[in-house]
């Protein structure tokens, strides 16, 4: 018997562990709940109830196939050596996993426990993720080869094996604190599931994705226009090279038409599909370096924040109530929708950890149980990236009050979001401190911003300007994880080895 352990590819389609699995013999499809990794300090009730979501459409298609998905809830190497002793297990197939530092250790137990019970443990990729990478050159051409292969045929039929499924436990049992409201809005988050996603590719790709390229950086537009698909990545009920060749016959199709019939859709078109490459490159990152979870990508920015953090400023910045309108705005918006635009995005971590001088571990965490689409390879990363510890990219600050001003000039979405604004002036939205009267219920800005990024860039360039050794560890990190000039086109700033700013961020898609 074949053992199929999903993961995060909760699909039967262009699924190669269960389509190989298949061909091989009969086929026990596995999920496996582990209380120990829902206790982890980056997962939450949101990912829960995607994944109890998740599993259900994933059962559905397993049930067509004859074959219901078994829910086991254990410690996965006890989960298998019970299966084990009861079915034989010949081999046990799964994706190759790159996720938080918790999943890395228990792959390496249940590896142990595979050899040690000489079961052979088949780990294909599923997306453009490389293991066992030495550095970056070709890697993009090797993701466009991984795009281009054919899907996976899904089995016909699979055999009805015996075997105890749990039920899914509630989010209670794993110590997960229900969510119902914040602020006076509904949590109203993002629904699971491989048919929400086949809905969403429809209405992007044909509905609402023309105007993606111009509207995915403010928040007032990007909540329609962007694709709304990252979640579904991130659990795995869609393939990237699903997505990749539905974006290429969209193309194809596109480039057919009359130039007067197809509007900005080619524009929005290549914005999305340079964020499919974005999306593993910056999983590869963690493949191949994971300390990058806990520690500095740069080694000179240790000690630089770890000792002054001030937890004020941080349940501040958690909970909306800075004084900073955009901040607070993306941050309620965040907390009552488990989503964000990638550039909001970036404006939060930024705002943390340069205004308010927060080293970005704890921020990342709390982000990270907020992100439905929360992927730890793209995610420290970014935090990272807009922290200024990684050495290879431009420091960058956002201004919150003009980000607000250029992504909210009405205030649409503050108001939204930050009740305690709604019948401010226009004139005063993104300063209400400087309104005539102050506002009840809203707090003045917790530091003053101009003063704050000025001592944040004055610490992190002193350490950059004239440092040999920083430029000398810089280069190592660039060969290891920096990006190299693309088939597509897309060129890297000349003093960077990352994308440019536009598309250096988080990518939600």
């Amino acid at each position: 018997m074949n053992v199929v352990w999903f993961k995060r590819d909760l699909r039967v389609e262009d699924h190669e562990a269960l389509s190989e699995a298949a061909k091989a013999g009969l086929v026990l499809p596995l999920y496996i709940l582990e209380p120990e990794l829902w206790q982890q300090p980056d997962m939450g009730y949101r990912h829960y109830i995607f994944l109890h979501e998740s599993l259900k459409d994933l059962n559905t298609a397993l049930q067509a196939l004859g074959q219901r998905l078994i829910i086991k809830v254990g410690d996965a190497v006890s989960v298998l050596q019970d299966i084990h002793e009861r079915h034989r297990i010949n081999a046990l197939w799964s994706h190759q996993e790159t996720w938080n530092a918790w999943t890395y250790e228990r792959d390496k137990k249940v590896k142990q426990w595979a050899a040690s019970m000489d079961v052979q443990w088949h780990e294909p990729a599923q997306n453009g993720v490389i293991r066992g990478l030495r550095n970056r050159d070709g890697w993009a051409a090797k993701w466009y080869m991984q795009m281009k292969k054919p899907i996976c045929d899904k089995p016909r039929l699979l055999h009805a094996i015996a075997e105890r499924s749990s039920q899914m436990p509630t989010p209670e049992k794993f110590g997960l604190k229900v969510e119902t409201s914040m602020s006076g809005h509904p949590i109203v988050l993002q629904k699971g599931g491989r048919s929400e996603a086949i809905k969403l590719i429809y209405s992007f790709f044909y509905e609402r994705g023309e105007g993606y390229t111009k509207e995915m950086s403010s928040p007032v537009t990007a909540f329609e226009a962007c694709s709304r698909l990252s979640a579904h990545f991130a659990f795995g009920n869609l393939s990237l090279r699903e997505i990749f060749k539905t974006y290429e016959q969209r193309k194809q199709i596109l480039t057919q038409m009359p130039p007067s019939q197809r509007g900005s859709w080619l524009s929005a078109m290549r914005s999305f599909s340079g964020r499919l490459r974005w999306h593993c490159h910056f999983i590869q990152k963690l493949e191949d370096e994971p300390r990058i979870e806990f520690e500095n990508m740069h080694p000179t920015y240790n000690g630089l924040r770890e000792n002054s953090f001030n937890n004020v400023y941080f349940e501040a910045w958690k909970t909306g109530k800075t004084g900073y309108p955009m901040i607070d705005a993306c941050m309620r918006a965040l907390i009552a929708t488990g989503w964000l635009n990638f550039r909001m995005r970036a404006m939060l971590m930024s705002f943390a950890s340069y205004h308010l001088w927060l080293h970005w571990r704890e921020p990342a965490l709390h982000l990270a149980k907020l992100f439905v689409d929360y992927e730890p390879g793209i995610h420290y990363s970014q935090a990272q990236m807009q922290s200024g510890t990684t050495g290879i990219n431009a420091i960058r600050i956002y201004n919150p009050i003009k980000q607000g001003m250029d992504h909210d000039p009405e205030g649409v979405f503050i108001r939204s979001w930050v009740p305690e604004l709604r019948h401010l002036n226009s004139a005063f939205i993104h300063t209400p401190w400087l309104a005539p009267q102050q506002i009840n219920g809203y707090p003045l800005p917790i530091v003053d911003e101009k003063t704050a990024r000025k001592a944040a860039a004055q610490q992190l360039y002193g350490l950059r300007k004239n440092n040999t050794a920083h430029a000398q560890t810089a280069q190592a990190i660039v060969k290891k994880h920096g990006s190299r000039k693309s088939r597509s086109g897309l060129k890297t700033d000349k003093n960077q080895s990352e994308p440019p700013f536009h598309i250096q961020l988080k990518l939600p898609f």
